[in-house]
């Protein structure tokens, strides 16, 4: 599947480029598509640098939680949930610990500190994976739980719009939350489905009535508080569980006797290798995806739904948000551009400027998400990874769209 879909994009890009050039007698057309390769190169070992630091220091962390026992302590609480979710891992397996903090991670909008956890969590399953080169079913659900998971804190969004002059920057709080809870929900079922997981059984009903019942209450707190104040008050409550959560980890090693420093360093040390493995992975998709956006190919299927919905008397305005939409599945940078463009273009608090904000906080970068983590362990034939994948983003952008009429229009 992905081997088909890779070489789709740069056979696309080449017609596309060609049709530009012979017929609309556009020069450039090529030029622009090789540079955008050779820039998708570069941005793509740029990533994996950046990523080394950051990979290091959660790894290191994360290797105290394992030593002391807390990653244990984590598996235990959700492992009634994870028995029913992911049935072929052991009850207590130290891969439910760390799926557990890279979900946290994921809600309080924390991509830098989700990533690292999330590898260390794809490559605990890979261990009792029997087949090394096939993702198995609970790298699957991880996954598509994980470029949906639910951001119940868009720090990023928020300080973007506070940045852009929006005069109510976390005005888009509660529909980026409804959104993203599509996202998840539509992913899970998905998966449940092609592997006949019963999602509605007690055990999973129960844990989701108290995830319902904590994310209640957050949005009660929150939407109690003056609007101005709520972007700021989300910001300081993410930073503040986050720092919370690092002193935690070495706090309670350092009570069970854990060596902390020389098991940080320790950790630390594989956080390198990780990212010098996603390279090749990272510079195979992205050059994929920068053909693609350099041979005007998002733009055109943009245009064309403009043309369809326009034709049958539908409201349009929902187009000028679709690069963003159409990006996001893709590249993270890419859809963020094109959100900060529209908002720049448009106005931070135009209609469009709260869908794209919307859109962008509502799901995660399937294909970035996919590329990395399987790419860290040496997945190669993904299975039903990428469709679950992009029914969970598509729930999660059709969301968006009807949210922001919802509370916009």
């Amino acid at each position: 599947m992905l081997n088909i879909l890779w070489l789709f994009f740069f056979v696309l890009a080449f017609v596309l480029a060609l049709f530009q050039w012979l017929v609309q007698g556009n020069a450039a057309a090529f030029p622009e598509l090789v540079q955008s390769i050779f820039d998708m190169a570069k941005l793509s070992v740029t990533i994996a640098i950046g990523l080394i630091g950051i990979l290091a220091f959660w790894l290191g962390l994360l290797k105290i939680a394992e030593k002391s026992g807390l990653v244990n302590l984590l598996a235990k609480a959700l492992a009634p949930l994870f028995r029913k979710l992911m049935p072929e891992v052991p009850s207590g397996h130290p891969a439910l610990g760390s799926i557990s903090m890279n979900m946290a991670a994921n809600m309080l909008g924390l991509d830098n500190a989700a990533t690292p956890m999330g590898i260390r969590a794809m490559e605990q399953l890979q261990e009792i994976n029997p087949n090394k080169e096939e993702a198995s079913n609970a790298q699957i659900l991880f996954l598509v739980l994980n470029t949906s998971a639910v951001t119940i804190i868009p720090i990023t969004i928020l300080l973007y719009r506070a940045q852009m002059g929006a005069a109510d920057p976390a005005a888009v709080f509660l529909p980026l939350l409804l959104a993203t809870c599509a996202s998840t929900f539509f992913g899970l079922l998905a998966v449940s489905i092609v592997q006949k997981i019963d999602i509605f059984n007690r055990v999973i009903a129960a844990y989701f009535l108290v995830f319902a019942g904590l994310i209640g209450a957050l949005v009660w707190s929150l939407v109690s508080l003056p609007t101005e104040e709520m972007a700021e008050a989300s910001s300081a409550l993410g930073n503040f569980l986050l720092m919370a959560a690092i002193v935690t980890i070495l706090l309670y090693g350092w009570r069970k006797k854990v060596a902390v420093y020389e098991d940080f360093v320790e950790g630390a040390k594989e956080g390198f290798k990780v990212a010098v493995k996603i390279i090749p992975y990272l510079i195979a998709m992205l050059t994929a995806i920068g053909a693609l956006r350099a041979s005007g190919a998002l733009d055109a299927f943009a245009d064309g739904l403009g043309w369809l919905f326009g034709s049958l008397g539908l409201d349009t305005r929902f187009v000028e948000a679709l690069p963003t939409a159409l990006m996001k599945p893709f590249s993270g940078s890419g859809s963020r551009a094109m959100m900060l463009e529209t908002m720049q273009s448009q106005g931070v608090d135009s209609f469009v400027g709260y869908m794209v904000a919307t859109i962008q906080g509502s799901t995660e970068t399937t294909f970035y998400v996919l590329t990395v983590y399987f790419g860290a362990v040496g997945i190669k034939r993904i299975r039903h990874a990428l469709a679950c994948g992009l029914i969970a983003d598509l729930a999660g952008i059709v969301a968006a769209i009807l949210l922001t009429y919802w509370f916009f229009a």
